[in-house]
């Protein structure tokens, strides 16, 4: 029985598989859906490696294979029910946590594996203690609730941020590690890193964390932002939206603790040093280039901004570097329309998408990736600056939903792995 908003916190302890001893870890773990759309070849390659072994590769689905939704959800159905039947997964952490430690090139990043309170949650940019980072598009949404509908159990890239520059929360727990059961220690396939799990399930933890959260609620006053979905929107309101379809079945006593109610998550602090943020660039296809840049410039000339190659055109200006025919030149945007440089292009190209049925959009993680699929004759890239995470929570309260796909944290292969499941039925 869950401690539904574990005090108003918004997240609760939850009932937690992993693979058994005998399944091979390194090939269980896949990284995030919703990564390498663009490069089908890592997702081959992840298949030959996977084989015919268990894996969390066979639960989900990669989005690069989005136009095979109809053939391939009822297969992951299949193996869900298969895993949980002959033993595959096993219930190992009852009504707790997982400390989680991530190692890449960035560091060590820390976590705390856990279920959200979707009560608490809410994708329409209301005020609510859990809230998005960045616009849902509802259209993204019917593949996934195809798996979910049907689904026993999930797992989950969904990645919550909380502001907590005391390091009060997961950070202690990790001081004391040690005296915590390991469930998982090994290395990621495809230049993953290193994942690390340790169960936390005794009193004195559970305590802890409580008090945390608690304090840093406190001291955020009315509307309190606690939580910021730092990765996984979309997975997030898909669980959401099912949650209202099942909710509206049951009755109130039901409502409490079904098991829907509820979505499993990492809470990572976005203090963390090895949390890097990182820009997601834009790559148009089926275009001509240097037309497209032609015609932003006239966009820019009749919304009252100003498109230019120099820079120090005002105190507003916003800068984006687009790749194109070969070469890379700056893109100075004077009086921008947008409180962000993503923000001001996006809306861009919307406008020129809704005109050009022809061409597409692909968002990409990694600078080298955009230079090579803008060198191709009908391409163009668009580089995108950073985002300060440290002005991140801010942003949000200040500006309410980010435009989509405004930023990532760490590069496609930092991006978290699926390895614990839940029961959702």
């Amino acid at each position: 029985m869950y401690c539904v908003n574990y005090e108003g916190l918004g997240i609760v302890p939850a009932n937690l598989l992993l693979p058994a001893a005998h399944v091979p870890a390194t090939t269980w773990a896949c990284v995030a859906c919703d990564q390498y759309t663009s490069q089908p070849e890592y997702w081959k390659e992840t298949e030959l490696q996977v084989g015919a072994n268990p894996s969390c590769l066979k639960l989900v689905l990669p989005e690069c294979y989005l136009p095979e939704t109809v053939q391939r959800v009822p297969l992951i159905h299949q193996e869900m029910a298969r895993y949980m039947a002959d033993g595959t997964l096993t219930q190992q952490v009852t009504e707790g946590f997982v400390l989680v430690e991530r190692s890449t090139a960035s560091g060590q990043r820390l976590g705390l594996v856990c279920a959200v309170d979707l009560e608490q949650y809410d994708f329409t940019g209301k005020k609510s203690l859990i809230r998005p980072t960045e616009e849902t598009i509802t259209a993204r949404l019917p593949a996934r609730l195809a798996i979910r509908r049907g689904a026993p159990l999930e797992s989950s890239h969904i990645l919550l941020l909380m502001d907590d520059p005391m390091q009060s929360v997961v950070e202690p727990l990790y001081e004391k590690r040690g005296e915590l059961p390991l469930l998982y220690d090994f290395g990621l396939m495809q230049g993953g890193g290193h994942l690390r799990g340790w169960a936390v399930t005794d009193g004195e933890s559970m305590s802890g964390i409580r008090h945390a959260l608690g304090a840093l609620k406190a001291r955020l006053g009315a509307d309190p932002l606690l939580f910021a979905v730092g990765d996984g929107n979309h997975s997030l309101a898909t669980a959401k939206a099912y949650w209202n379809e099942i909710k509206a079945t049951l009755t109130p006593e039901q409502q409490e603790n079904h098991p829907a109610r509820f979505a499993m998550v990492e809470v990572e602090n976005i203090h963390d040093d090895a949390l890097a943020f990182e820009p997601i660039h834009r790559v148009i296809t089926g275009v001509d280039g240097q037309a497209l840049m032609q015609d932003w410039t006239l966009y820019c000339r009749e919304h009252g901004m100003e498109l230019c190659e120099t820079t120090g055109n005002g105190e507003k200006e916003q800068i984006v570097t687009v790749i194109c025919g070969g070469h890379e030149f700056t893109a100075a945007i004077a009086n921008p329309d947008g409180p962000l440089p993503v923000a001001t292009l996006q809306r861009y190209l919307d406008h020129f998408l809704a005109r050009h049925p022809e061409a597409e959009i692909d968002y990409i993680h990694g600078d080298d990736v955009v230079r090579r699929l803008a060198a191709a004759p009908d391409a163009i890239g668009f580089l995108l600056p950073p985002l300060d995470k440290s002005a991140f929570f801010g942003a949000i309260d200040t500006l309410g939903i980010l435009p989509r796909k405004t930023f990532s944290m760490g590069h496609a292969h930092e991006k978290r792995f699926y390895m614990e499941c839940r029961r959702i039925v």
